[in-house]
């Protein structure tokens, strides 16, 4: 699998589904910030599938605690790596977000 970040957005009838793949970074975060606002907009609970996320930075940790804040309903975390939780346990966003094992 190529590295190269992508950001996937996909609206069912009871979710919609933010899908990372890749390095999530500099180079991608302008696409994850719309596929946030695209989410938002839906109004649903939004999911967010980190299973394809081979690095991520910190400005893209903050849109996602972002869309935290936006969204009524809490965001899930889905496929978290445990480096995954720790970055988030470390820069105290793991509150934010249901995390979703398995």
């Amino acid at each position: 699998m190529d590295d190269l970040g992508s950001v996937h957005v996909i609206v069912d009838d009871g979710a919609t589904r933010i899908v990372l793949v890749g390095e999530i970074s500099a180079v991608v975060h302008q696409e994850l910030v719309e596929a946030v606002a695209d989410a938002v907009a839906t109004g649903q609970t939004i999911e967010i599938d980190t299973h394809h996320v081979t690095f991520i930075d910190s400005a893209c940790i903050a849109v996602l605690a972002g869309l935290a804040n936006q969204n009524p309903h809490k965001p899930r975390l889905l496929h978290v790596s445990p480096t995954g939780r720790f970055i988030l346990e470390a820069n105290n966003h793991a509150h934010l977000f249901d995390i979703v094992d398995g």
